[in-house]
């Protein structure tokens, strides 16, 4: 069918008449066929997206239709590569046209020449089902590629070729279906990124992502295959905060999304990745790597498009049976890219100009993470942590709002405290996690039976601090009796000792659970000795000249990780030093 543009809006464009085209159908666009996808169709005429700069197109250009939706390209090769929001590799793109992205680059997403070393795992007359593998190769030196089924096809193995070298789309086995059709099995296979890849179930998600990070794994745990939220303005460490968590969770498999951020920064970003070593396997941090850059002077299509795809990307070695996390910085940015091209479609807006379907979209992309059986019988799960940058940190805006309704943990970064240096900058009033419950019997199995009492007493010493503070606002501490003077100092110890972490430390970068523990017990014995010695007459002077408090703030970087037992010390000297005062 003869389909020519007949308008051009920015990154949307029209074609008049019955095109043929389906809805989300992929389109070549234009003499340079540009990727395009089709968003809206009526009997009138065709409205579609483009995800490459438009500049120079004109009326009377072709439109060509795929026959699919815009996909995913899943193989080897994913892993220590950076793609753009519709999955082009950059350092391909760069090699052909420079610095800067043309319009005219046609690169294949996964290196086609490249030889993998395949181990093939089936034999002739197998029964395959969707999602099984048949075949393996190291990707990288710390993550092995398992090459499955793709879903919806199942059958009997009629061929298989021997170990060995293949190329990406070199067939290494043929299977004849319950019809008779022979497919072709190759390395890789292609995903829709708009729809979700099937699994066999959900499971319940039961142990939490481990960040080593105390405020995060104590106050405000996050489940594996949860779901969490980053808000904070400008300048409150939102992206420091998501690098912390890549480096030290313990996901097999990180997916970066730079969405919409300022070029300069994504470029230290892909810096900091290339230079971070694993600290679990001494390799680059890049091995289990995959970032998606998509800045914001890039396409704003593009943008929209690049949380699919990352999320696609993450569903994939999810099926695999790896735990991936996915960090999207930021989820803002996207929601601003919506509310363009909303704009330029001219649909009636909501609120602060977001289209009605926002809410609808953060949901799609949020409950796309979880803890699923695979179609293998194996587990896998993918937690996903988006940022949010909301203006003037107004967490009423309605991108935080609705991300709030999708996601059930919550880290609210203050401004001042990242201002104060203190890092992470989680405000442990305004934060909440709703994972608690389901990760009690995992936290007393591998942690120790005290562990949520521990926490829900810590934080109720900050909540009455908090209240106690208003008090000291308007006429000073010295009016406050001894045993609240206690909880102040107390809460001190809490938030300088034990909430705010140095990554530049070697033992306190990350933190076992094991240690944070241990470092709540001494804290909560003080405070109870404390309150004790109290009770008996003495006054609390007397007790701060001990330096008991300063001492805990200290155990931080005192105590080493792999001999977190001398925090028994501390609690017998706190022991002796109280008794002595009579």
């Amino acid at each position: 069918m003869n389909n020519v543009i007949y308008g051009i809006n920015g990154p949307v464009i029209t074609v008049l008449g019955n095109t043929g085209l389906s809805m989300m159908e992929m389109v070549l666009v234009g003499n340079d066929r540009l990727v395009g996808e089709v968003i809206g169709i009526s009997d009138k005429e065709t409205t579609i997206q483009v995800y490459e700069n438009t500049t120079g197109l004109a009326p009377g250009e072709q439109v060509t239709g795929t026959g699919g939706p815009l996909s995913a390209t899943l193989g080897p090769g994913i892993l220590d590569n950076i793609f753009d929001g519709i999955e082009r590799p950059l350092k391909a793109i760069e090699a052909v046209s420079g610095d800067f992205i043309s319009r005219r680059v046609n690169v294949s997403v996964l290196d086609e020449q490249r030889e993998w070393d395949v181990t093939v795992c089936v034999k002739t007359g197998d029964q395959l089902s969707e999602g099984m593998v048949y075949a393996t190769c190291p990707e990288t030196q710390i993550i092995t590629h398992k090459c499955m089924v793709p879903p919806g096809l199942s059958g009997t193995v009629e061929a298989v070729r021997p170990d060995g070298k293949y190329r990406l789309n070199d067939t290494v086995v043929t299977l004849r279906d319950e019809k008779g059709v022979l497919h072709d099995l190759t390395l890789c296979q292609k995903w829709p990124i708009r729809k979700p890849r099937p699994t066999a179930r959900r499971l319940y998600a039961d142990a939490p992502l481990v960040t080593g990070q105390r405020v995060i794994d104590t106050l405000f745990p996050v489940a594996k295959g949860g779901t969490a939220a980053i808000p904070g303005g400008f300048g409150t460490g939102k992206t420091m905060t998501q690098h912390q968590l890549a480096k030290w969770c313990d996901a097999d498999i990180i997916i970066y999304i730079g969405c919409g951020e300022r070029g300069n920064e994504m470029s230290q970003v892909l810096e900091e990745f290339s230079g971070l070593i694993d600290p679990k396997s001494g390799r680059p941090m890049t091995d289990r790597t995959a970032l998606i850059a998509n800045t914001s002077n890039m396409p704003v299509a593009a943008r929209e498009a690049s949380i699919y795809t990352g999320i696609t990307l993450a569903e994939y070695y999810r099926d695999m049976g790896y735990h991936v996390a996915i960090m999207a910085d930021s989820t803002s940015r996207w929601a601003e890219a919506l509310r363009e091209i909303s704009g330029r479609l001219e649909e009636m807006p909501a609120e602060e100009g977001f289209p009605a379907y926002l809410p609808s979209r953060l949901s799609e992309f949020y409950e796309r993470a979880g803890l699923f059986e695979t179609l293998s019988g194996a587990a896998g799960s993918v937690t996903v942590i988006g940022a949010v940058s909301p203006q003037g940190s107004d967490f009423s805006e309605p991108v935080t709002q609705n991300t709030k309704r999708f996601t059930r943990c919550f880290w609210a970064l203050d401004k001042s405290l990242a201002y104060a240096r203190h890092y992470p900058a989680i405000n442990w009033m305004s934060s909440y996690s709703e994972y608690l419950d389901d990760l009690s019997d995992w936290y007393k199995k591998n942690v120790g039976e005290d562990f949520l009492d521990c926490r829900t007493r810590i934080t109720r010493i900050l909540q009455e601090e908090s209240k106690l503070m208003e008090i000291v606002r308007l006429i000073g501490a010295d009016v406050l009796p001894d045993d609240q003077k206690l909880v102040i100092e107390t809460a001190r110890v809490i938030r300088v000792g034990f909430l705010q972490q140095n990554a530049y430390h070697k033992d306190d970068t990350y933190v076992p659970l094991k240690k944070q523990l241990g470092m709540m017990r001494a804290i909560l014995h003080l405070h109870r000795s404390a309150r004790a010695v109290l009770a008996a007459g003495i006054p609390i002077s007397r007790i701060l000249e001990l330096g008991l408090f300063d001492k805990l703030i200290r155990m931080k970087y005192e105590v080493p990780n792999d001999n977190y037992e001398m925090l028994d010390g501390y609690i017998a000297d706190i022991d002796n030093a109280l008794t002595s005062l009579g």
